[in-house]
């Protein structure tokens, strides 16, 4: 089995370089992840292993306050809870570069007994079989997850299984400037919900000199492919075949559809008039543009909320509102896909390191840190318990902001279109995506073009996923 996996691994890696060789964005690096901080993260607790404890490696990519100071004392608290096991986190970077550890963790036999990965591994881990499903552990003590959130846990449910836990949970928002919509005449409290409002709001806001030249656009999306799985799917589109690859092993790439078409025309109608900025791929630029009030609106993760209320207080009153769609019937039909990431269970590890890996998850789940999970990081509570504990419940009467994000995941339906889709190589396909999007502005393809082109791309990268996955 170790060998059939690295030999698995060996051609993705190849497949991986020759795709992103096809692929490379001439313009920008490509973003980090949405909810991946930057920064150093202290790495450990501070506690002495129990004597005879079974020690617990957990692989993360929570960086900066969170990675060094909250997954620390979560660990710290669920040591100090039993004295059977003893996690020890280890921050791996970036959740690409965690993934690529783990990849040459699975060739050397390196690796943790949990390890946290962004939801678009889902696939691979599932068609790597190098993980224990947390449904086995579920199944053997009828663990109750009558209160957890189903469009959260539906994501990394396969094929009727929960292959992982959910841990940071996060939906796109629309980010906009109160102070600025008031300025143009705007109701601040009133954001705009549809792709032609945001249009008219864009043209209202953006100012202009006495040459005509843009001092602030109206808005401004960063180019990253993750707004466009998002909108593809208020919009009641698919991003692959067979429901989203959830029905059945994806053969091929729909995101060039007509609801695909129309948010690249829609984002290309507002870039050309002049009311629509852009700052390039890395998504922090186009975040640090609004808060230094170059631009009224963006859309960006729930996971950089707490970031933004904090980056405008003493400038400007921040607004938030739900994901725009294309029109107001796509509110009842459609929703956002729930993004961040989930922790997995090794299998490769022993058994009792196994179990262990599993007590830390429940612990990770239960109400009391689900609360704090929330309070300190701005995710969601995985679980309608958490938002009930009275830490949660200050929280969001202090930063009534979270509202819209939690309504906005309550109101989601779950179905194939707001689970997401499954392909092993999702990394390549943003890739791809964002480069179609820059080619839209730029001029070079039209909206059905570029994503034509993109959509046969990631469809021959599918297939040589699947040929190599034996599918």
């Amino acid at each position: 089995m170790r060998k059939q996996v690295s030999f698995i691994l060996s051609l993705l890696i190849v497949l991986s370089m020759v795709l992103s060789a096809c692929t490379a964005a001439p313009v920008a690096p490509a973003a980090p992840a949405p909810d991946s901080a930057a920064g150093d993260a202290a790495d450990t607790t501070t506690q002495e292993v129990p004597a005879g404890a079974t020690r617990v490696a957990f692989w993360h990519s929570m960086a900066g306050d969170i990675g060094g100071k909250s997954i620390p004392k979560l660990a710290d608290d669920f040591n100090a809870s039993q004295s059977t096991c003893f996690v020890e986190p280890t921050y791996q970077g970036s959740y690409d570069d965690s993934l690529n550890k783990l990849r040459a963790g699975l060739q050397s036999n390196d690796i943790p007994a949990v390890v946290q990965l962004f939801d678009i591994a889902t696939r691979l881990m599932v068609d790597l079989d190098v993980a224990t499903p947390v449904q086995d552990f579920m199944d053997a003590e009828d663990f109750d997850t009558s209160d957890f959130e189903p469009n959260v846990l539906a994501y990394y449910t396969v094929d009727g299984k929960q292959y992982s836990m959910p841990f940071n949970t996060s939906t796109p928002l629309l980010y906009y400037n109160k102070d600025m919509f008031a300025a143009a005449g705007l109701d601040p409290e009133v954001a705009p919900r549809t792709f032609d409002e945001v249009a008219d709001y864009a043209a209202k806001l953006t100012q202009r000199d006495a040459s005509g030249n843009v001092t602030v656009s109206g808005g401004a999306f960063a180019i990253y492919g993750w707004f466009v799985e998002q909108l593809l799917a208020v919009s009641g589109g698919y991003y692959v075949d067979n429901d989203n690859g959830r029905d059945g092993a994806a053969t091929e790439a729909l995101f060039n559809s007509p609801e695909g078409v129309r948010v690249l025309e829609w984002w290309k109608e507002m870039y050309d008039a002049g009311s629509f900025g852009n700052y390039g791929r890395t998504t922090v630029d186009t975040r640090n543009a609004f808060l230094a009030g170059q631009t009224a609106m963006f859309i960006d993760s729930t996971a950089v909320l707490r970031g933004m209320i904090d980056g405008s207080a003493g400038k400007f009153e921040l607004g938030t509102g739900w994901l725009p769609r294309p029109d107001e019937s796509a509110f009842e039909n459609a929703g956002t896909i729930i993004g961040g990431a989930s922790l997995w269970i090794l299998n490769g590890r022993p058994a009792e390191e196994q179990t262990c890996a599993w007590e830390f998850i429940k612990f990770l789940a239960e109400p009391a840190q689900q609360a704090y999970w929330h309070t300190v990081s701005g995710y969601f509570p995985i679980r309608l318990a958490g938002y009930e504990e009275p830490l949660a419940v200050e929280w969001r009467a202090k930063y009534p902001q979270f509202g819209t994000a939690v309504d906005q995941l309550h109101a989601a339906p779950n179905n194939r279109v707001t689970q997401g889709a499954l392909i092993g190589v999702f990394p390549t396909a943003r890739q791809t995506v964002e480069t179609a999007i820059e080619e839209v502005l730029a001029g070079q393809a039209t909206p059905q073009q570029a994503l034509d082109n993109a959509a046969a791309t990631v469809t021959q990268a599918i297939a040589d996923y699947n040929v190599t996955m034996g599918k």
